[in-house]
């Protein structure tokens, strides 16, 4: 995970989520995995590409991947990011996707930063 504070504080999320919140939006290994690679990024931007393969990356590295074949996962990963977590994370004022160009943008959200970095250590680091 990040090591350094974030620069901009343009990009932070103007109200803070409850803690029943964040533990829901951290309930998920996608979720997380997606917030993970969001959180890392020095824009918080991504496309869905990127995060879908970087999902499927972490699911076939931990051993997660349910014996789907890749272009089987990878399509369960999209489908599932673009019509359940991404809109989830969006709902909580945590992200906003841009269905054009299939971009998502990270709001810096320091209450739930904390539990995911918490999250990471104990399950990748």
């Amino acid at each position: 995970m990040r090591e350094t504070e974030r620069e901009s504080t343009a990009l932070t999320a103007e109200a803070t989520p409850s803690l029943d919140l964040v533990f829901n939006l951290l309930s998920n290994r996608r979720r997380r995995y997606t917030l993970y690679f969001l959180y890392d990024r020095p824009d918080g931007v991504a496309t869905l590409e990127e995060l879908t393969d970087h999902v499927v990356g972490l699911e076939t590295q931990i051993g997660e991947t349910g014996g789907a074949s890749t272009d089987e996962q990878i399509e369960e990963v999209r489908v599932e990011l673009q019509h359940v977590h991404l809109p989830k994370l969006e709902d909580a004022g945590v992200l906003e996707t841009d269905q054009r160009s299939e971009t998502v943008r990270y709001w810096t959200q320091p209450s739930l930063e904390e539990w995911l970095e918490h999250a990471y250590h104990k399950e990748l680091a």
